[in-house]
């Protein structure tokens, strides 16, 4: 057996890609358990963080799809022994993607209200979420920067450095969180909601620091940014337009499922909060196997070994299934203090409790789906991946969504329509997976 497909290889890319995958929601969660423990109306402030991070995951995903374009190309490239011919491609793409995100912080910062209002936002949650927004956007820039270097690293086979970027920043997190939140007696005065988002700012610039750091220190790929553009660059430029439009897709899901949980009252929308944010925090934990996908795929495509390709989806799906169990096995010893970790608002935690077995009975259709989305990421077949998604949203989870709100579900309804969702994306990659490299596998 090839040692690049072998479960010691597998979880070599895996565990650190794991952990590096969950520093964002940890950033999430980290404000959203912190607020949802302060004193002063602690139910309008955990709905704030969780309308705030709705959106700003939607950016982020829009964006921050650079990883996945930029590892795929690479590592397609590191299989093929060619990496000379893309070592500029990445600061290309690191220009390309902060100069938008500079664009959007432009376009969106004086119509922050407005935005917020789309979420059914209102009163005091409005108020809060306007204020927790026009803090931590500014630290979209250097998330995006850290998401690209990260998919540099993942493309060259390695995903420790990642690693211990997210480890730092998610640590630092947590401590500002408390010290900026709460404030210190004598030193620093409780900032509240604004706290979370300037720990979150100081967390991303931190992390973009090490990014940026240990990409010219540990390997040949520089930063400084040459012409003339790199021939894939428009190979480049397809791929996130396809993911683009995914994403797209994507965040209408998010969008509506937000906007009816708001709609339902403060406890409802918080409660969706909570779930929701552990709902990412699931995903970015089977992302780590998704990741390996991703980097393993796209290497083996380059090297055009169809049959280890396959042996590596059949490896990835029972261990994706494994993974899923078992966080939703960890979910289930848990159940109440996870709940009380955000919040000790009684209605909030109720609302919770009813709907959080739902999110951890997902757990490992969830590892199917993303699972796939990685290896056909690291395929570079964003088209298939564009369709799918945009099928998946229009045609099932929407008039799923509709039809749960006409009878009354209320988060019931939002997370039974995110779990057919869910299957309507994985398994037909999985079909569609098999059809197109089994019979090359044979002749391979």
């Amino acid at each position: 057996m090839n040692t690049s497909i072998s479960l010691r290889h597998i979880n070599k890319l895996a565990i650190p890609a794991l952990i590096a995958g969950i520093s964002e929601p940890i950033l999430s969660l980290t404000d959203a358990a912190v607020v949802g423990n302060v004193q002063l109306n602690p139910t309008e402030s955990l709905a704030a963080i969780g309308i705030v991070t709705t959106f700003l995951s939607m950016l982020i995903w829009i964006l921050g799809q650079t990883r996945s374009a930029i590892s795929s190309i690479i590592s397609q490239h590191v299989g093929a022994n060619k990496l000379d011919q893309v070592k500029d491609l990445p600061a290309q793409a690191i220009l390309l993607i902060t100069s938008l995100s500079l664009v959007i912080i432009a376009t969106t910062y004086p119509f922050t209200s407005q935005i917020f209002k789309l979420y059914n936002a209102s009163g005091l949650i409005l108020d809060y979420s306007i204020e927790y927004y026009k803090i931590r956007v500014f630290g979209f820039p250097f998330t995006l920067f850290v998401i690209a270097v990260f998919g540099t690293f993942r493309g060259l086979q390695n995903t420790y450095y990642p690693m211990v970027i997210a480890i730092i920043g998610a640590f630092l997190n947590v401590i500002l969180d408390f010290m900026l939140v709460y404030g210190i007696n004598g030193f620093i005065q409780p900032m509240h909601i604004k706290g979370a988002a300037y720990a979150s700012i100081i967390a991303q610039i931190i992390m973009a620091i090490l990014s940026g750091y240990l990409l010219l220190t540990k390997t040949n790929i520089p930063l400084r940014v040459k012409f003339p553009l790199n021939k894939q660059i428009s190979n480049f430029a397809i791929m996130i337009l396809n993911l683009f439009v995914r994403t797209l897709a994507l965040n209408i899901t998010l969008y509506f499922a937000t906007k009816y949980a708001t709609g339902y009252g403060k406890n409802y929308i918080a409660a969706y909060t909570i779930a929701i944010n552990l709902w990412f925090l699931g995903a970015f934990i089977i992302d780590g196997y998704a990741s390996a996908g991703n980097i393993l795929s796209g290497k083996l495509y380059g090297q055009k070994n169809y049959k280890e390709l396959l042996e590596l989806s059949k490896k990835l799906i029972k261990y994706g299934i494994y993974l899923g169990s078992l966080v939703a096995l960890i979910g289930a010893v848990f159940y109440y203090p996870i709940g009380r970790l955000f919040t000790k608002e009684p209605e909030v935690l109720k609302t919770f409790y009813s709907v959080f077995w739902m999110v951890l009975a997902m757990q490992p259709i969830c590892a199917l789906a993303f699972i796939f989305d990685g290896m056909f990421k690291g395929l570079g077949k964003m088209k298939d991946l564009r369709n799918l998604l945009l099928l998946s949203t229009f045609f099932v989870f929407l008039p799923v969504l509709f039809i749960a709100d006409y009878y009354n579900l209320k988060l019931h309804g939002i997370f039974i329509a995110f779990t057919l969702w869910i299957i309507a994306r994985g398994f037909p990659l999985i079909i569609k997976f098999r059809k197109q490299f089994l019979p090359l596998a044979q002749n391979n």
